[in-house]
């Protein structure tokens, strides 16, 4: 098929980066989420396992509270 010179390709324009960076943010959402539960966890299994060593100080103490 034989185009015109003066009719203009099927060409749709630049792209738009907008789904690019929406995947970059909900990826980037995503980790910081599995961070913060990560450090939920650790702090939890840390705790639980003082408890079933048969401690009974394991709650932490705030030395701010002490020096009052």
């Amino acid at each position: 098929m034989l185009m015109k010179a003066d009719e203009p390709a099927d060409d749709p324009g630049p792209e738009s980066r907008r789904g690019a960076v929406l995947g970059a943010l909900v990826v980037v959402v995503i980790v910081v989420m599995g961070l913060y539960l990560v450090h939920v966890l650790r702090k939890t299994a840390r705790l639980q396992d003082c408890v079933m060593s048969g401690r009974t100080n394991c709650a932490p103490i705030d030395p701010v509270t002490l020096n009052q």
